[in-house]
């Protein structure tokens, strides 16, 4: 049995996904031989030749699913449908599943991906408020709905940070950072409660209102299923280090900044915000992540 499978959905030939898988193989330590299985609607005859060769030469197993052409068109559905087909597959064949979201780049050895026993969710906060509820201020509509949907109750909610603007919301995690043990089936459930409610009139007043909500729906009901279908001391919060938005670095205050980028363990970003090479200066990466970076974006 592996000790994980990383795995993501992708269109494949968007750059991000090349720099993550060459990121694990790189300075992933010694999780950097795990396997790794890219999902993807295009089937194989519609991915460059170019493009398959450089992915079988990083040992990347690449899986084609099908969506309904109507739910697909739904933001990050494909995302959800993926991480619970990759759960599907990973039971019995890998003590932990690590589902990401592509535009990461690790850095280092991503240790604490090895859950403690009895820990079956590692996760991290959202970066940003925006759709989030503030954990000492009276819950809004939307959060109501969710918790009703999610069967979630009062005594199940804490206090959690968010990773940039450092505001206190109710539990809201990230849906592109999670490390399950696949027998616990909690990706399954995210799937499931997604299907049962991404579409229910109930929401509509609020994709009508705001982007935010049609984008988030699936985040916010990723937390809600977090809250009722796992215990609180079956999941842990990872640090700080692991999955900081480097796209933000400027936007941070200096209590939620790294000292140093290569303490880091991985990091998020936006191609486009660190693209640019004025803003690819100004953010401080260290040898020799910033050569191995610099190379690949600036091409």
């Amino acid at each position: 049995m592996n000790e994980l499978v990383y795995a993501f959905s992708s269109s494949v030939t968007d750059v991000e996904t090349m720099l993550l898988v060459e990121s694990i193989r790189i300075f992933g330590g010694s999780l950097s031989d795990c396997p790794v299985w890219l999902f993807t609607v295009k089937n194989k005859e519609e991915i460059p030749e170019d493009i398959i060769t450089k992915l079988e030469k990083l040992d990347v197993d690449i899986v084609t699913f099908d969506l309904e052409p109507e739910i697909a068109k739904f933001p990050f559905i494909g995302h959800v449908y993926a991480a619970n087909k990759a759960e599907e597959m990973a039971i019995n064949k890998s003590k932990f599943l690590v589902y990401l979201g592509t535009n990461i780049i690790f850095v280092q050895e991503p240790k604490l991906f090895l859950l403690k026993e009895g820990t079956n969710l590692g996760y991290r906060p959202v970066h940003h408020t925006l759709i989030g509820s503030i954990y000492n201020q009276p819950m809004d509509k939307f959060w109501r709905i969710i918790y009703e949907k999610t069967n979630v109750t009062e005594n199940m909610l804490f206090p959690m940070q968010t990773h940039v603007d450092g505001n206190i919301l109710r539990p809201y995690i990230n849906s592109g950072y999670l490390v399950v043990r696949p027998e616990r089936r909690f990706l399954r459930e995210w799937w499931k409660s997604y299907q049962l409610h991404y579409n229910d009139p109930e929401f509509e007043e609020f994709y009508n209102k705001d982007d935010f909500y049609l984008t988030f729906i699936h985040q916010a009901i990723l937390s809600g299923v977090f809250l009722s279908y796992l215990k609180r001391e079956e999941s842990r919060e990872l640090p700080f280090e692991y999955n900081y938005p480097i796209n933000l670095f400027h936007e941070t205050s200096e209590d939620f900044k790294p000292k140093r980028l290569n303490q880091l363990v991985t990091i998020r970003y936006y191609l486009e915000k660190i693209k640019s090479m004025d803003d690819f200066k100004q953010i401080p990466f260290e040898e020799p992540l910033r050569s191995w970076l610099s190379e690949r974006i600036h091409k």
